[in-house]
């Protein structure tokens, strides 16, 4: 193992990992040397920022502490430490199970952990991260927590109450991120269209963007974790006429049932879904979607789940996620529903859902064959370049394939004709 070394390990989502990023600055900060996402212990020190947002994530983030545990009984780890949704939830369960880890954190109180290694918190460092993506892209985290009250969701028993960060410290961060050579900024946010509701009463987050788009250097700008009801519309105004706002919008809709919805409480209807759908469609002409659904959730017919095939059949999603329901603990689905729906008919119907979103991004990704996309070089792999279009966020949407018989510049974008496409990327060359 390595003196003074700290492996860190990020768990879930983007917004976990912007909390491991600013831990790695202070810890840098500090004199230590910090690896993220190593596949083996590889410091003296790890420390884990798990995800508890459903049943598969809280297994593979137990899982890694348990591998860890298994290092430091081996000898190949001092220190083990854990932090984030998992540890703020479960907190008093995990320590009388895992003894063997040294202390666990929640989801907000991780900066004690500087105090218990002996270090101070170093104020100058204070809004600033390492970052741990490539240098030219960042997620730029613009709230923590949620107000709404989904029937299955146990958010916001582990973030809390909605809390939007001043304009002000985001417009600087967001300057501080271009200075160090970011170009592309992904916008994240338990749910991004609340912003500022709790400041004064206003969703602000049009204006947020706009303020963001008019920095300097800000090439890309996408937004994720949008939410149907009372959506501002403003926004959509913004995205059509700041040329660095993607044509790009994250919004999780989860079912187009009525009676699932109702169950469900997301305060939203089928008609009013479908609606809004449509408005973002005509305001900004060839925005991409992604959205999330769910399958499974007591009271999903065979009919409910035919009417949500039937929707993403028609209104043909240019991305999409979907996974199955898994009673979460303490949330009012667990408290007031029954289960009922088997385990194997749940992943049929998640397989059937993206067997046909699968036929329907292919058709979409096949369309864009012949024409000529803006494209950021993210890396270089093999005998290929690879690299995004303003359509396509990282890690989770198709990329573009760039043959390597030139240099290309990682960061650098440049006007790319698609050539052809299969069922997951696209192939192009530079022009």
């Amino acid at each position: 193992m390595k003196k003074n070394q700290i492996d860190i390990v990020t768990m879930g989502c983007s917004k976990n990992l912007v909390d491991s990023e600013t831990l790695m600055k202070q810890f840098e900060a500090n004199g230590y040397h910090c690896t993220h996402d190593a596949t083996r212990p590889q410091g003296e020190i790890a420390v884990i920022n798990t995800c508890g947002f459903i049943e598969s994530a809280k297994e593979e983030s137990i899982n890694t502490i348990l591998e860890f545990i298994q290092a430091k009984e081996e000898g190949r780890l001092n220190k083990l430490y854990v932090m984030g949704c998992l540890s703020q939830r479960y907190k008093d369960e995990l320590e009388a199970e895992m003894p063997q880890v040294d202390k666990f954190y929640g989801k907000f109180n991780y900066k004690q952990l500087l105090a218990d290694l002996g270090k101070s918190f170093v104020p100058s460092c204070d809004g600033q991260r390492h970052l741990t993506t490539p240098r030219h892209y960042a997620y730029l985290k613009i709230s923590e927590g949620c107000n709404r009250q989904c029937a299955y969701c146990a958010i916001p028993a582990m973030t809390g109450k909605h809390q939007s960060r001043k304009k002000e410290e985001i417009i600087n961060e967001v300057k501080e991120l271009v200075a160090q050579g970011v170009k592309e900024l992904q916008i994240i946010a338990q749910e991004l269209t609340y912003y500022g509701v709790d400041l004064d009463g206003r969703r602000q987050v049009a204006e947020l963007i706009e303020a963001i788009a008019d920095v300097p250097g800000v090439k890309w700008i996408r937004l994720h974790y949008a939410y149907p009801n009372e959506f501002p519309l403003e926004l959509l105004d913004v995205m059509r006429r700041k040329p660095n706002v993607c044509k790009y919008l994250d919004i999780a809709l989860q079912h187009i049932s009525d009676p699932v919805l109702a169950k469900m409480k997301r305060n939203v209807s089928k008609e009013e879904t479908l609606n809004l759908i449509k408005k973002i469609r005509e305001a900004v002409p060839g925005i991409h979607l992604r959205t999330t659904l769910m399958v499974g959730h007591p009271g999903e017919t065979k009919e409910a789940f035919q009417e949500l095939l039937d929707f993403v059949r028609e209104t043909r999603f240019e991305r999409m996620g979907a996974f199955a329901y898994s009673e979460e603990e303490g949330t009012y689905s667990a408290c007031h529903y029954k289960d009922e729906i088997s385990a194997e008919e749940k992943q049929r119907r998640l397989d059937e859902l993206m067997a046909l979103q699968q036929e329907i991004s292919s058709e979409i990704e096949e369309e864009k064959v012949g024409k000529v996309l803006l494209t950021v070089i993210d890396r270089k792999e093999g005998d290929y370049y690879i690299g995004r279009s303003e359509f396509c966020s990282p890690e989770v949407d198709p990329e573009i394939l760039i043959p390597a018989t030139r240099r290309l510049r990682v960061g650098t974008f440049y006007n790319v004709k698609i050539t052809s496409s299969d069922a997951f990327d696209l192939y192009g060359e530079i022009v």
